[in-house]
């Protein structure tokens, strides 16, 4: 899937502009647009800041960029400020944001999980829209952010080894006892093939179970990369 912006026209009141807010994967569109560097972000618990690069691959458009944090229940979170929260993306350039963490103390134990958004809103000029009801659609890039907590054990590149796979019922409960939040992807239960997955650290999630009596799976590592396959026997 691919981050779109797209210009429709559509009879309604004159003057009438709607922003349509599609949270989408970070890929820009072959006619270019805003696309976040990287899958995921990861800040260091106790750090000052990070940052976050946006580019902007169009060789034609300009773009509003709006930039804020959720949390994991995809609610806006003011424990991080985005700076600058708001800014003009031209042509073929590229941006660096500032994100900062003000919120109160969180587990030290785990990974904690929030969500950075970037908003793309296309320029258009008034000559294109004078005379004529517009329907401009703006595009979301939204991307997972994790607070990391420093000194956490086992390394992350142990964490895929020690995930737990139990049936119960026609579910099939994934435990996870490491500090990281882990995403299960080219899941298969035998040969058929299960959705992606996220599993929160030191807890489980279920998902529907086919009969099968192993699973296979890989990780996505910080850089977005995957991990090798892992068989498991299913209790």
């Amino acid at each position: 899937m691919l981050s779109t912006t797209r210009y429709l026209s559509k009879k309604a009141a004159t003057g009438l502009i709607a922003l349509t807010l599609g949270l989408l994967p970070l890929t820009a569109t072959a006619e270019g647009g805003i696309s976040i560097q990287g899958t995921r972000i990861v800040y260091p618990a106790g750090a000052k800041q990070t940052t976050v690069n946006l580019s902007n691959s169009s060789k034609t458009d300009t773009f509003l960029v709006q930039s804020w944090v959720e949390n994991a229940d995809g609610k806006k979170s003011q424990d991080f400020v985005a700076t600058p929260p708001l800014y003009v993306s031209k042509p073929e350039n590229g941006n660096t944001l500032r994100l900062m963490y003000t919120g109160g103390k969180l587990p030290q134990d785990r990974e904690s999980l929030y969500y950075f958004i970037a908003k793309a809103i296309p320029s258009v000029s008034r000559e294109a829209t004078e005379g004529k009801n517009s329907l401009i659609l703006a595009s979301a890039n939204r991307i997972k952010l994790f607070v990391r907590p420093a000194g956490l054990k086992p390394a992350l590149a142990e964490a895929p080894e020690m995930l737990t796979f139990r049936k119960s019922g026609g579910q099939l409960e994934i435990s996870n006892p490491s500090p990281y939040y882990l995403t299960l992807t080219e899941l298969k239960a035998g040969s058929q093939k299960m959705n992606t997955v996220m599993v929160p650290p030191k807890g489980k999630t279920s998902v529907a179970w086919p009969a099968s009596s192993n699973v296979s799976y890989r990780t996505i590592s910080d850089h977005g990369a995957l991990t090798p396959v892992i068989t498991r026997s299913v209790n």
